[in-house]
């Protein structure tokens, strides 16, 4: 009978029976590792046990009770409060706060049985942490291991009602002799620790290394085992911290939280759209207001452009917060449909604050930055801005017109460029809308409007 595989790719994951010094599958070198060996059992020593079948409609759906972690951001992005027995995975560079935000987060559940396992930093590290933070942490208790086998025996014996594995990359089984991060470690240990926590009702929160990329390091079956990943993205440099779930079973995706870090840890911030538009003092060529909506709420943030003279063979087109493809169609759009030609033309795209935009309403908004930028004219400080580009030219609706412009006014705002099809039936208070269906359209009336002089 053959041997199962006992060798996998760190980078890609595939299992090979024999070791090399390059994957055979995604060419990378020196990732083969060492995994664990296991022969596949005879159909004679097979369970032979049926499973017990249940009928869908005997199975009670009503909703999970929710443990409030006391961080509202936080709540947001996990639907409502912390589900028991789920599985919570969190991603994110070195030093954005994810130790952080945990350790405030025990700090409040001082009603429940929790553990925090350690297996990057002393006990002593974290008590100094605590202490800076000025968080009543005399209920937290703390395991500072790196044994599977022994944070597996410390949950069995408490029975927390909630425990925090940071980080799962530092996790080891002796069963395994290959290093700790490897693939079949991170692997191995996640298994068993998703499997301790739904069989315990004990809810898991495992903090996840990124690569360079900014995904999870690991393989991918990591985040297919859990019931949730977030990550929290921003510059470790800046003040704002932004929490967005990619998965959740118990609420919605691509829900964001905002945090500001202050001197006594990640604060939650209430009017994220305030944050961000607090630095728009002095109105420049370049810049633009836009509206995207993230998770529930719309948010409010500044799109800034450059567009420089090129004194080389290519034009560069860089983008900090969008897609730089989705840019370089857009230019091409601008272009074929708007008259206006760049390419003999740097272009640089960067949203302030960190926020990493998504949707395809973040169009219009930069291409009348670029078009600020080009031309030398500043668009008013009091507008607004949002709408899809097609390839065609047209301006698409986007969804939650009417959130969006609702909000717009509550900060201020008092002219909005906007799709034809997203125009509100009735009137909004202090709100002067100007609806369009094509670009060369929305060209003219920038250009007419405000470029003059």
């Amino acid at each position: 009978m053959s041997k199962a595989a006992q060798y996998r790719c760190d980078a890609c994951g595939q299992a090979f029976s024999k070791w090399s010094g390059q994957c055979p599958e995604c060419n990378a070198w020196n990732t083969l590792e060492e995994a664990r060996s296991i022969s596949p059992r005879s159909a004679k020593t097979r369970s032979a046990h049926e499973g017990q079948l249940i009928p869908l409609s005997d199975i009670s759906s009503a909703e999970q009770s929710r443990i409030p972690s006391g961080i509202d951001e936080l709540d947001r992005v996990l639907g409502g409060g912390i589900v028991r027995g789920s599985v919570v995975l969190l991603g994110g560079s070195p030093g954005i706060g994810k130790s952080t935000l945990l350790l405030q987060m025990l700090a409040q559940l001082a009603d429940h049985s929790t553990i925090y396992v350690s297996g990057e930093e002393s006990a002593q590290q974290i008590s100094m942490r605590a202490e800076r933070l000025k968080l009543q942490a005399e209920h937290i208790r703390l395991l500072s291991s790196i044994s599977l086998e022994e944070v597996l025996a410390t949950l069995q014996k408490n029975k927390p009602t909630l425990a925090i594995i940071d980080s799962i990359q530092t996790i080891v089984s002796e069963a395994l002799s290959s290093a700790a991060g490897s693939v079949s470690q991170v692997r191995e240990c996640a298994g068993q620790l998703v499997q301790y926590a739904k069989n315990n009702n004990t809810t898991l929160f495992v903090v996840g290394h990124i690569t360079k990329e900014g995904t999870l390091a690991g393989p991918r079956v990591l985040e297919h085992m859990v019931d949730t990943v977030l990550y929290f993205e921003g510059d470790s440099s800046e003040r704002f911290r932004l929490l967005r779930a990619s998965k959740n079973r118990f609420g919605a995706v691509n829900e964001l939280g905002v945090f500001d870090m202050q001197e006594y840890g990640l604060r939650g911030v209430k009017n994220p759209s305030a944050l961000f538009l607090s630095n728009h003092q002095q109105a420049a060529p370049g810049s633009s207001i836009m509206v995207t909506r993230e998770g529930t709420r719309p948010l409010l943030i500044e799109v800034q452009a450059l567009v420089d003279e090129n004194h080389g063979a290519n034009a560069r087109r860089l983008a900090q917060g969008v897609d730089q493809n989705r840019l370089s169609m857009l230019l091409a759009v601008m272009h074929k449909h708007g008259g206006i030609a760049l390419h003999n033309e740097d272009v640089f795209i960067n949203v302030v604050g960190g926020v990493k935009v998504q949707e395809p309403g973040a169009d219009l908004p930069i291409l009348l930055a670029v078009l600020s930028s080009f031309r030398d004219f500043i668009l008013p400080r009091n507008l607004i801005i949002f709408g899809e580009v097609g390839l065609a030219g047209e301006i698409r609706p986007v969804p939650s017109g009417q959130e969006r412009l609702r909000e717009s006014a509550k900060q201020g705002f008092e002219i909005a460029i906007i799709p034809s099809a997203n125009k509100p039936k009735e009137k909004i208070a202090g709100l002067k809308i100007h609806a369009v269906s094509r670009l060369q359209e929305v060209i003219e009336l920038v250009l007419n409007e405000f470029a003059r002089g």
